[in-house]
């Protein structure tokens, strides 16, 4: 029993959907508290990275969550890679983790580095959301695509400056959130007990 319970154990340390999942929740979790947490905050008028330069304990939990977020992507993009998954998939998700770290360890105020980051970091976590179905079926696939599209979306009127009365923070969640939702969802998803990972040829 002991033995099943180890080898258990060590299969589910293998998903990356374990990573996926982690790494989304805490970021969800910690982003709300460093928002809570930052006098005056407002999260139309405010872009999420002016956490990253505030008062703390904000600064620290935001950083601090951003770079564990990218280190739980960059872990499922390894465990994607050993499953031989898409490399399309595997490409973009990496990219995006490395994106997130580095607007973890370089705010807001380093300038032109942020702002490298945090491109990479948004396109990339739209992009993979939407490569997605490479590797789950529909419906779930649907989903990714959606969510993705609508990041994506969200992120060409951020750049354009069109916020459409939500302000440069509320548009900037309009780009993170829907991204971060598939985390979520997908991360649980993988962790389901069926054969889930086989996908159109």
């Amino acid at each position: 029993m002991r033995r099943v319970c180890i080898v258990g154990f060590m299969g589910f340390a293998r998903n990356p959907g374990l990573y996926l999942l982690l790494g989304s929740l805490q970021f969800a979790l910690l982003l709300m508290i460093a928002e809570m947490l930052r006098p005056g905050y407002s999260v139309s008028l405010n872009y999420i990275s002016d956490l990253g330069v505030g008062s703390e304990p904000s600064r620290t939990i935001f950083n601090g969550t951003l770079i564990l977020f990218g280190l739980f992507g960059l872990a499922a993009s390894w465990l994607f890679w050993r499953q031989k998954e898409r490399k399309a998939f595997i490409a973009a998700l990496a990219i995006s983790s490395i994106g997130t770290i580095g607007v973890g360890l370089f705010p807001e105020d380093t300038g032109a580095p942020h702002a490298l980051f945090a491109l990479l970091a948004f396109f990339f976590g739209a992009l993979t959301a939407i490569l997605s179905f490479l590797i789950v079926r529909p419906p779930y696939s649907w989903f990714g695509a959606g969510l993705g599209g609508l990041s994506m979306a969200a992120l060409v009127l951020f750049i354009t400056g069109s916020y459409l009365g939500l302000g440069p923070g509320g548009m900037e969640r309009l780009i993170l959130y829907p991204s971060l939702l598939w985390y979520i969802g997908f991360g649980g998803y993988l962790l389901r007990p069926a054969d889930h990972a086989a996908t159109a040829a």
